[in-house]
């Protein structure tokens, strides 16, 4: 818990460290009051370049920061890790393993995770993509597909560890289904002398109309046409009905896959839960015009976990980090005018978005964006999408890393971070190969 706390100054909790969390405590720096971010995690996790991890172009430490690195200067937050159990909103205050913190003011920046729509048993054999561990875990099981598929004597059995389905075809289902595709056709062909990995079959598999949704339509058509360009299988208006080690099922087709990735929906983090306010479907927390909960002044909700429809608008805002950054600077600065004030409360203003446009990632010199009423794609939009990322990078260190890395890449073709870390065993069924003794072909598990 804080410890470096004043008794005669108002306490500000701020749940989470991403982006809205952040946002609301840079906003908040060296105000008059005990501010303090709580996080399970010691790291910002910048998530748009999570699924380079997963593909193995970048390594974890390269999109990621320590908490305390980012709010180290005089009269930044202090921080403490620590794992949020509950929120008393009656009593003011946030219940963690070990106590309680009271509160005058909370930001609740906790954020999502992933949802298998009531079929958490999928969860096993489709890792969704939310944490660094997350992208370690499917950069394992697609490294050891590759290398399972190498000694594998079976050619369904082969057939099956090169083929990758991916769930969801919102941008990070887009930019994972490309990657794979381009590390299977560029890089890894000349590595592997029993298999042609060019081959490797991918296919995205999207329940709506068309891909990337919230996207143009015209931008959603020329993403799911590089796609197909690159060998990428689009398959729109299908619905998975099951998932297990063995492939995925997809209306009443079985598709016989070793790999199976989720990228198809989100669920708010369980916290929310604990509130006692009016959730949406998703499990987001309502919000009021400037953020608040309802029935409780100086409880603000920013970022993923908060589900806020602008006047005149269809849908809520979508949890991307620039709604989340902005909405964390909103509260952060509600707060400070609040608590700097000699005189009445000033008067909150409506939290006001604006969009400064979407961008999804195909593949090497293929990307689109759209910006205000400008819509881009191929080339020109690949370069806007590589230097917005770079911009936003936490970090001075990160941004020449990833610049220095993509660079190589680009250069040579080459996914330098691939390190299989945990469990490297292979899955063959009929082993061939050198180092291999044939065992019974109906006992594969055997080790």
């Amino acid at each position: 818990m804080p410890t470096d706390r004043r008794a005669d100054r108002p306490n500000v909790i701020i749940i989470g460290g991403g982006f809205g969390g952040l946002a609301a405590a840079r906003a908040l720096r060296g105000v008059d009051a005990n501010v303090a971010v709580l996080d399970r995690a010691n790291h910002h996790l910048f998530q748009p370049l999570l699924y380079q991890v997963a593909t193995a172009s970048l390594s974890p430490a390269s999109i990621s920061q320590p908490i305390r690195a980012v709010l180290r200067d005089p009269g930044d937050a202090i921080v403490t890790l620590a794992e949020v159990t509950g929120i008393d909103l009656a009593e003011a205050r946030v219940e963690v393993e070990d106590g309680a913190i009271p509160f005058d003011y909370l930001v609740l920046a906790a954020g999502v995770g992933q949802t298998y729509f009531g079929n958490g048993g999928w969860a096993e054999h489709a890792p969704g993509l939310k944490s660094i561990a997350d992208a370690t875990e499917i950069r394992r099981r697609m490294l050891l597909a590759f290398e399972s598929a190498e000694h594998e004597g079976d050619p369904d059995a082969q057939r099956a560890l090169l083929t990758f389905a991916i769930v969801g075809g919102g941008p990070t289902g887009v930019e994972l289904a490309g990657a794979i595709k381009e590390i299977a056709g560029r890089t890894l062909p000349r590595e592997y002398k029993n298999i042609d990995t060019a081959t490797a079959r991918v296919i995205l598999i999207q329940g709506g109309s068309r891909l990337l949704e919230s996207f143009p339509e015209k931008l959603s058509r020329r993403a799911a046409a590089d796609l197909g360009r690159l060998g990428v299988e689009v398959r729109l208006e299908s619905t998975v009905t099951d998932v297990s080690a063995d492939g995925v099922r997809v209306g009443e087709e079985f598709i016989a896959a070793n790999n199976v990735f989720w990228a198809a929906g989100v669920r708010a983090a369980p916290i929310a839960e604990t509130l006692g306010v009016p959730l949406d479907g998703s499990g987001r927390v309502i919000v009021e015009p400037d953020l608040h909960i309802a029935g409780h002044e100086r409880v603000f909700v920013v970022g993923d976990l908060a589900s806020f429809t602008p006047a005149g608008a269809d849908h809520a805002l979508p949890g991307v980090a620039q709604v989340a950054m902005q909405m964390g600077q909103h509260a952060g600065r509600a707060i400070r005018a609040e608590l700097e004030s000699s005189g009445p409360l000033p008067e909150r203003g409506t939290f006001r978005y604006r969009d400064k446009g979407s961008m999804a990632i195909i593949g090497r010199n293929r990307a689109v964006a759209s910006i205000g009423g400008l819509q881009v794609a191929g080339f020109p939009a690949w370069l806007l999408w590589a230097g917005v990322h770079i911009a936003f990078l936490v970090g001075f260190r990160n941004r020449v890393r990833v610049l220095f890395n993509w660079a190589c890449s680009w250069l040579l073709n080459s996914h330098d971070a691939r390190l299989i870390v945990g469990d490297a065993r292979m899955r063959v069924r009929l082993p061939k190969g050198p180092g291999f003794v044939a065992k019974n072909r109906a006992d594969p598990d055997t080790p």
